[in-house]
């Protein structure tokens, strides 16, 4: 365990180097403190990850909503005003995706990649963590996916309190071997220009793919008796046994598009997201999947637009771990029993891509503040997005922890009551003002301990 007398005044070590972990390595570097970043990639790849990278995108490429009327949107201009250096990523490397935030993933793991390795107060070690060290101020930030000795390790300092469940990545097509005649290229309400590709189907063909895909052969899934499946990443094959129009209320919901050969809404729609700037790449929206890698082409090929379709990814199912925080975590994301271990990202239970860059955030602001001996005077609350994700994790009245995405329903009250048909429009933008109000007093503050 960890003598907190014997901790280095030189460097503050960070775990891993996902978006977590390198938006936590970023600030503290920016803070003026040496940053000693851990990271395997160059030793051994979990089986999720492909690229060699940091800050790589392994589900999908959209960072969704951008408008700061939604609380992910508005968590992404938090972090924008506090020189996130992912969200400096993810505007560099946009592409185009409607009312959300979309990126290349190549090019955004590399603008990541490259800033944290020019840095100078950021040494770079390829090497695979076992243990949390216990010569620094730490903080964890291996993800979902962090196993063998490093798990056992971490189990010990949280006396054994893991849960797990299972996330999913959607195929991606090639733009070429997609039939055009068959789609068409539109965003939902005319809103984005024609952002997406659209594959629609009538009903017959809709039910013909229903059937089959409910159907369809599922990967085998090694280890655990019960399989627990995240809500916001669900696979289309468990939604679809929901319900014969489960999907049509869902990823395959036909309104606001219109198909131009027949001037009607279709049945159902499957829509595609630019994966890339080159317009290449397109993955399928919402088409999370644990189907056999054949079964994919063969059910996923019924849809028309898809029938010849080459892949440059399958789909696939991996299992997330997540710490029982509320019982464990402060809102600093440090350890209660050991405050100078801190844990940032989806490890923490925070679900969503920008999700896990605020936590490491966060993280990296309060171990700095250690670091520095600084007790802050100023710190986001719940009246932000930011804030409210770091005291919904530390909850301990908290009974049933599951992981959570960015939403409203965690924020603090407005106290105002809006009428009207914009009533929730209102109300949302004046919790976005709010919020961003406290936001810009707490990076005026983070700016002055910078310089």
């Amino acid at each position: 365990m960890v003598d907190g007398s014997k901790l280095s005044n030189e460097y503050i070590n960070v775990i891993g180097a996902g978006l977590a972990g390198s938006e936590a390595a970023w600030l503290i570097a920016s803070m003026g403190i040496k940053v000693r970043l851990y990271e395997m990639k160059a030793i051994r790849k979990s089986d999720a990850h492909k690229s060699e990278n940091f800050g790589e995108l392994v589900c999908s490429n959209s960072l969704r909503a951008a408008s700061i009327e939604n609380a992910i949107g508005l968590l992404k201009e938090e972090l924008r005003r506090l020189d996130s250096l992912i969200m400096k990523a993810a505007d560099a490397t946009m592409v185009p995706a409607g009312g959300a935030l979309a990126v290349d993933r190549d090019e955004f793991s590399s603008y990541i990649t490259n800033a944290i390795r020019n840095n100078p107060n950021i040494e770079v070690i390829d090497k695979e963590i076992t243990s949390i060290p216990t010569d620094a101020i730490t903080i964890v930030a291996t993800g979902p996916l962090t196993d063998g000795l490093l798990y056992d390790d971490i189990l010990n300092y949280v006396n054994g309190k893991d849960l797990h469940f299972f996330d999913a990545a959607a195929p991606i097509v090639k733009y070429d071997s997609i039939d055009m005649t068959k789609a068409f290229k539109a965003s939902r309400y005319g809103k984005g220009g024609d952002d997406y590709i659209n594959c629609p189907m009538n009903k017959e063909e809709y039910l013909a793919f229903y059937r089959e895909l409910i159907n369809a052969e599922q990967a085998d899934v090694k280890g655990f008796d019960k399989l627990v499946v995240f809500e916001g990443c669900m696979p289309i094959e468990v939604m679809a046994k929901r319900g014969e129009d489960t999907m049509r209320f869902g990823p395959l919901k036909p309104v606001g598009l219109v198909d131009p050969r027949t001037g009607e809404e279709p049945y159902a729609c499957l829509q595609l997201r630019q994966d890339d700037r080159g317009k290449t790449m397109y993955n399928l929206v919402g088409f999370q999947t644990r189907l056999k890698w054949p079964e994919q082409k063969r059910v996923f090929g019924m849809i028309p637009g898809l029938e010849n379709a080459e892949y440059y990814r399958m789909g696939v199912m991996h299992r997330n771990t997540y710490l029982c925080s509320p019982e464990v975590l402060t809102e600093q994301y440090s350890l209660r029993e050991h405050p100078s271990i801190y844990f940032a990202g989806q490890i923490t239970g925070v679900e969503g891509y920008i999700e896990s860059t605020a936590s490491g955030y966060l993280a990296a602001f309060y171990a700095a503040m250690q670091f520095k001996g600084i007790n802050p005077v100023i710190t986001p609350d719940s009246e932000t997005v930011i804030g409210a994700m770091a005291q919904y994790v530390s909850d301990s009245s908290i009974k049933k922890f599951v992981p959570m995405n960015a939403n409203f329903g965690i924020v603090k009250p407005i106290g105002i009551k809006f009428k009207g048909k914009t009533a929730k429009k209102d109300k949302n933008l004046a919790i976005a003002n709010r919020a961003l109000e406290q936001i810009d007093r707490f990076a005026e503050y983070v700016n002055t301990i910078k310089n």
